[in-house]
């Protein structure tokens, strides 16, 4: 059992996908918290916008520390193309988000944490493409 747990592990640490989930998994938390935090003071599809450049800082500098080798671009070149790929996701996360909420959820009756619920199904949508495009474009 313990064997299995340790190899397990070891599986984890090796594995850039698996880095990137769990560091994408930290941002996506932390892009929900600040959600909600900020849909205190704002309208939730404000807050959706808003709370992007907290979780996208803090996914470039995890990203570029744990999960993908050192490039021989600048940081800042790097972090823009992060900017970008992550501009496109905040449209899909946007509308996920936004859609499900303001859409999907009242057209179903669904009231229990609809925000909540309809804002991490939208943060979580756009994994793969944009750990590809990080891969293949941002930390190249």
């Amino acid at each position: 059992m313990i064997r299995t747990a340790n190899s397990s592990i070891a599986a984890i640490s090796t594995s850039r996908f698996a880095r990137f989930l769990l560091v994408g998994g930290a941002a996506a938390a932390i892009n929900v918290a600040s959600r909600v935090i900020i849909s205190k003071f704002l309208p939730f599809e404000y807050a959706v916008a808003l709370a992007f450049p907290i979780a996208l800082t803090f996914a470039f500098v995890m990203s570029r520390l744990l999960v993908f080798e050192r490039a021989e671009s600048s940081a800042w070149g790097q972090y823009f193309r992060f900017f970008l790929v992550n501009l496109v996701a905040l449209a899909q996360v946007w509308l996920v988000s936004v859609g499900l909420a303001k859409w999907l959820f009242p057209m179903i009756g669904w009231t229990f944490h609809s925000e909540l619920i309809a804002h991490t199904v939208g943060v979580c949508s756009p994994v793969l493409t944009s750990y590809y495009a990080h891969k293949v474009f941002t930390f190249r």
